[in-house]
């Protein structure tokens, strides 16, 4: 993204011409990478990706970066052609609030997560019946879930993934269920307010 971190790591700048991931990940080994961090940001949370500025701008309009604090830079994957992802390459000024989760306390916060907002959803009688919506859930959900994981995968990493697209199914029905003239503004505030956890547990999940 800019001729600093270009010339630091020996990549193309803004203005040149791109090149293939394995001189991308040639580029870290020689910087002295040793892991990277997924982040999800959302308006409000940009977590791990340095405050405010060109990396965690173009993150929010992606959806996710990964970052890597060793090196400090910041990568965001786009879809520029149908099977071909270019990277951009951000310097990552400090990796201030990227905390690890560990899998469990992941896992945990799922289900507490979906137990709190369906009773907040009952108490506050939005959650309205709708025709099929099982059947919703569930195809949105295996489409989430069914994507080509590595073979060596943990099972317990590959079911908490799993448990997050079923979760996430879930949150993308209730958003997409239009409340309906008879709602109130204050009703359909609450309703955000408690699914808005839920969206959470799933992004600490798939991180």
């Amino acid at each position: 993204d800019d001729d600093g971190t270009a010339t630091a790591l020996d990549l193309p700048g803004p203005d040149e011409a791109p090149v293939g991931p394995a001189l991308l990940l040639a580029a870290l080994r020689r910087a002295g990478a040793t892991s990277a961090r997924l982040v999800l940001p959302v308006p409000g949370d940009v977590r791990g990706l340095g405050g405010k500025g060109p990396l965690s701008t173009c993150a929010l309009r992606s959806g996710e970066a990964l970052v890597i604090p060793s090196v400090h830079v910041g990568m965001v994957p786009k879809i520029v052609a149908d099977g071909v992802m270019r990277w951009t390459v951000f310097d990552l000024p400090s990796s201030n609030g990227l905390e690890h989760i560990p899998i469990s306390e992941a896992e945990h916060g799922l289900g507490a997560a979906l137990r709190e907002a369906t009773a907040a959803l009952a108490s506050l009688d939005v959650a309205k019946h709708r025709p099929n919506v099982r059947k919703e859930i569930t195809d949105l959900a295996t489409a989430n879930s069914t994507l080509p994981w590595p073979d060596a995968m943990p099972p317990r990493s590959l079911r908490v993934l799993q448990r997050a697209a079923e979760v996430d199914a879930i949150l993308s029905v209730a958003r997409s269920d239009s409340p309906g003239g008879a709602m109130s503004a204050s009703a359909i505030s609450a309703r955000t307010e408690a699914l808005r956890p839920v969206s959470e547990a799933v992004r600490r999940a798939r991180c």
